[in-house]
């Protein structure tokens, strides 16, 4: 009877709470509470909940079944579980307090370079991103990503990252900003210069330039999710001006994404035997950017944290890397873009997040934001520019880890920023990258220190682009 008793307590609400999930999360170990995970966890959660709006704004251009939109919501729900999904993995897995979602800059690539531009079928890009994610988790399990990553340069890896940046605040910039698109339109196509800076008399225009001011203002003071204030922020002004239709409701049940989930099964249907290669080379990127972003951000919260041990190494890195790469598997099968760790994590560390029950609770939290799906489908598009320009300005950081005292590495680095936001293709960036360094590096008679994997990434570059001629 006493057995059958004790056993039935270790069910009960009041023991999970305050033995159970401590002991599993290690709080006294890491000298933690719940009142401060719960803190750490809206804190990061505040911060990064802008990729709610932004992501599903940036693939509704190329996911659609009629017109450019028309799976918003269901983009957004998919986006929210997702991103719950991955962050709660990161907590059970590796009992960490980082947050992942849909990763800012390779959503505007499987949007605007993968669907758009080479006219890949948004199906045949989730597959994309699926076969990445099994291939990225066999790696890891397999232990040999580290020596992929080792063998570029790191200033090439600092090069992608900034390069991503002002990617998508080139996108946030742009943008046509009369109806029904209503974009930030601050630099518009002209046929006398390309580009030109836009008309402050267009409304949106104008309304995205106040946004800009107003969340760069608010990043500056340090204010707790200013880029999500900046946002609404703008788009408030805007509704109230009658220059966006503003939202009917703002609670509803949230739309089940059928029309996305499990298209990355259906995706192989859409290759066509020109695509091969461009389905090959956008599945190496997404593979490439996707560790680079994730091994970036873990090593940056782990220091803040103080996590990285004597050795320079994070403990459980390869569950943090394999909570990526489920999420993104996951992702995929949702119909979002490859999932990473944000940076945006440190803010939630930075209140004593310490543990992965502060991932549960971003994980709830975006679970619960679905329900709120009317007002955030409202957001107009100028609204959220300024978050893509700001986030850019943030990941542009990475500029001032760039050697710039080695010509081969600074200047490989240098056409990598310049032509990520030009040519508006991540992949077409890193292959001129991968393809200068080594070039460089044999005229300087250091051909002998070039990594064998790089002058294998460099020829598989150059056969892309006589693929692409």
């Amino acid at each position: 009877m006493n057995i059958a008793k004790n056993f039935m307590k270790l069910f009960t609400p009041k023991y999970i709470l305050t033995t159970s999930v401590p002991q599993f999360f290690r709080f006294e170990q890491l000298a933690t509470t719940y009142r401060t995970e719960v803190l750490a966890g809206v804190t990061t959660f505040m911060t990064m909940a802008y990729i709610l709006v932004v992501n599903p704004r940036i693939l509704s251009n190329a996911i659609f079944i009629n017109q450019p939109g028309d799976l918003f919501n269901q983009l957004l729900t998919t986006t929210a579980i997702s991103s719950a999904i991955a962050t709660v993995l990161m907590g059970l897995l590796a009992n960490y307090p980082f947050a992942l979602a849909p990763a800012m800059g390779l959503n505007a690539f499987f949007a605007f370079s993968v669907v758009l531009d080479l006219q890949m079928n948004w199906r045949l890009a989730l597959t994309s991103v699926l076969i990445e994610s099994l291939i990225f988790t066999s790696l890891i399990l397999c232990n040999i990503h580290v020596q992929i990553i080792k063998a570029i340069p790191a200033s090439l890896k600092h090069a992608t990252v900034a390069g991503i940046g002002l990617f998508i605040a080139y996108i946030g910039l742009s943008g046509v900003p009369e109806p029904p698109t209503l974009g930030a339109g601050i630099i518009v196509a002209s046929k006398a210069t390309l580009t030109t800076i836009g008309s402050f008399r267009q409304p949106a225009t104008l309304l995205s330039a106040f946004g800009l001011l107003l969340t760069a203002t608010l990043v500056a003071r340090h204010v707790k999710g200013a880029i999500l204030w900046g946002i609404f922020a703008t788009a408030l002004l805007g509704w109230i001006l009658g220059i966006a239709p503003s939202p009917e409701k703002i609670i509803a049940l949230p739309e089940w994404p059928q029309d996305l989930i499990d298209q990355a099964f259906t995706g192989l249907n859409y290759l066509t035997p020109k695509q091969i290669w461009n389905f090959v080379s956008v599945t190496l990127t997404f593979l490439f950017v996707t560790s680079f972003d994730t091994i970036g951000a873990l090593t940056g919260l782990g220091q803040q944290a103080g996590y990285i041990n004597e050795n320079g190494e994070l403990p459980r890195a390869t569950k943090s890397l394999l909570a990526s790469a489920l999420g993104t598997t996951f992702g995929a099968l949702m119909g979002t873009s490859p999932c990473a760790t944000y940076v945006e994590s440190a803010s939630g560390i930075s209140e004593g997040g310490r543990s992965g029950f502060t991932s549960v609770i971003v994980a709830a939290l975006f679970l619960l934001s679905v329900l709120f799906t009317p007002l955030f489908a409202a957001v107009p598009a100028f609204a959220t520019a300024p978050a893509l320009i700001m986030v850019g300005f943030l990941m542009m950081s990475s500029v001032q880890n760039i050697n710039w005292k080695d010509p081969a590495e600074a200047i490989a680095a240098f056409l990598i920023l310049l032509t990520m936001p030009l040519t508006y293709s991540i992949a077409e960036a890193l292959a001129i990258g991968f393809i200068i360094y080594p070039l460089i590096k044999i005229s300087q008679g250091l051909a002998h220190k070039v990594n064998k994997t790089a002058y294998f990434l460099a020829a598989i570059s150059v056969f892309h682009f006589v693929l692409r001629s």
